[in-house]
């Protein structure tokens, strides 16, 4: 009878131990190696035009991705450690280029209220690489 509820007790400490470990978070750095997994980084840009800046991903903590298909552009902004893919991100410009210098306040999705700032670094283009047969 005590090793039938010794049985018990253990089963599900032994069950959760799966999902716990399946369950590990990646950090920024990973998830960016991740995206820019089969891509070349090219020679840095100043600015970017805005069309090219209107699809976005932040990854936490890292940086800020701005492109899809076959270019996109990192940025590794200074406070990287303020980004978060749950702040709504505010830029103010009157150009139609986001470029390097220029600040991007952070906004908190249910306050509003502004929670940080980051300033913009250097585009990085990473474009696919063609696979030869």
């Amino acid at each position: 009878m005590k090793r039938i509820a010794i049985a018990l007790a253990t089963t599900p400490v032994l069950l959760a131990a799966p999902a716990v470990a399946g369950n590990q978070r990646m950090t920024g750095e990973e998830k960016l190696a991740k995206l820019l997994e089969g891509r070349v980084a090219g020679e840095p840009e100043r600015c970017l035009p805005y069309s090219a800046a209107s699809d976005l991903k932040v990854i936490d903590k890292t940086a800020i991705v701005y492109g899809r298909g076959k270019t996109v552009w990192v940025n590794r902004p200074s406070n990287a450690y303020s980004l978060d893919d749950d702040e709504i991100m505010v830029r103010s410009s009157h150009t139609a280029q986001v470029c390097n210098l220029d600040l991007v306040k952070l906004v908190d999705r249910t306050s509003l209220m502004q929670v940080g700032t980051v300033g913009l670094g250097d585009f990085v283009p990473y474009r696919k690489v063609a696979i030869a047969d």
